[in-house]
Order: structure tokens, then C-alpha cells, then sequence
């Protein structure tokens, strides 16, 4: 979901760097063939993540929620020479496109992927990170980040994409079955009271929350 009218948000995708031709033809292929494509990053959130690896220049990176590769393919533009990428999903019917993808985008040997449950798969990964993605399901993001935060450098950050979850975040007593904005408010209540982070709540498309480990 994008918050800003569509015209301002025409004007923003405008004066964004182009998106990659073969991110292009990634985000297009998703949208052909894959279920949900809206859960792809996207023009806007991948320059976003791109512009961000760019800055931290990771060696290591953890992305909870792999999907069809797109934003590890733009966290890779950042990466340093030899770094790593370790990509999670619970979906092995998806790893032909990011196979695929990765191959075209040069950064096959790069990324080590794992396909599960995410908390059973994080702690048998070793650090330390310098970023941590997380972009999986929302009901489990305040665990996600209590294993992950340990495994982030001092000074090394966490981003959890979908934090505003289309506005229902404002919901003072979501459903008891709507497991998914109950989790995110606790996510994001925790993270503003941790003294371990410090945190930024950037209103891109669906909310991209953004911490460093201090």
C-alpha cells in the first residue's frame, strides 16, 4: 500500500533512480506468475534497501522472507566483495524464480538460501549481521527480532518491512483472530521502548521500520 496521494506518489517513483532492468523484469515476472505480488518490494522500497546497503556496504546480510529475491538482489548492490546474503522462506515452490534471478543478477555463490520456519532456522544461523530483513509473517516479527538482534553487530541494523500494514496498525482493538496487525503493534511498541536500538519509522509504501543496534 502507498499512503501518499497517486499523483504525488507518480511524482516520487519519477524522481527515483530507475529501477534495474533486470529487477524490472524480476518485478514484472512476479506480477505474471506468483501469487500475492504485492508483497514484492518494488520500484521505490528496493532503491530504498539498494541506497541503504550502499551506505552499511554489508558483508553479511539476514533476510526473514525471501519471496522471489528481489530485495536481495538490491541488498547485493551494497554488498562488499565476497559478502554473504542468508535468505529465509517457508516456500520452496519459489526458489526456480529466485534461482533464476540470482544467476542473472551474478550473485548466485553469494546467496545461501534456507527454506522452513524461520524460528527454527535463525538460531542455527551464525553471525554477526550487518543488516537484518525482515519482511515474513507479521504475527512473529517481535520474535524474529529478539533472535536476531543478538546475531547484529554494534552498530549494525535491523529493517522490518509492512510496519503500517495498509493503516490497520491504528486499530486500538484489532480482532482477536487478526494475528498479523496484533503482532505488528507489539513490534513496533516494542521497538520504540528498547533502550538496545534506536529506531526510525519511515512512512515508504507499507512502513519500513529501521534500527541500529547501539
Amino acid at each position: 500500500m502507498d499512503f501518499l496521494d497517486k499523483h504525488l506518489s507518480d511524482y516520487v517513483n519519477k524522481h527515483t533512480q530507475n529501477e534495474p532492468d533486470l529487477l524490472y523484469a524480476l518485478n514484472r515476472e512476479t506480477h505474471l506468475k506468483v501469487l500475492n505480488p504485492r508483497m514484492l518490494a518494488g520500484h521505490l522500497q528496493g532503491r530504498v534497501l539498494s541506497m541503504l546497503s550502499h551506505m552499511i556496504q554489508p558483508s553479511k546480510v539476514l533476510e526473514v522472507g525471501a519471496y522471489t529475491g528481489y530485495s536481495a538482489i538490491c541488498f547485493s548492490e551494497g554488498l562488499k566483495e565476497g559478502g554473504e546474503i542468508h535468505t529465509i522462506d517457508i516456500n520452496e515452490e519459489l526458489e526456480p524464480i529466485q534461482t533464476k534471478y540470482f544467476e542473472k543478477a551474478g550473485i548466485a555463490n553469494n546467496v545461501k538460501r534456507y527454506v522452513g520456519n524461520a524460528l527454527a532456522i535463525i538460531p542455527q544461523i551464525e553471525g554477526p549481521f550487518d543488516i537484518v530483513f525482515l519482511d515474513a509473517d507479521k504475527e512473529n516479527y517481535l520474535k524474529y527480532f529478539e533472535l536476531t538482534l543478538p546475531k547484529i553487530k554494534k552498530d549494525g541494523y535491523l529493517l522490518a518491512d509492512n510496519v503500517l500494514w495498509s493503516g490497520k496498525i491504528l486499530e486500538e482493538n484489532p480482532k482477536a483472530d487478526d494475528v498479523d496487525t496484533i503482532g505488528l503493534k507489539a513490534f513496533n511498541d516494542a521497538i520504540q521502548k528498547d533502550i538496545r536500538v534506536e529506531n526510525v519509522l519511515f512512512p515508504i509504501r507499507d512502513g519500513l521500520m529501521v534500527c541500529r543496534k547501539l
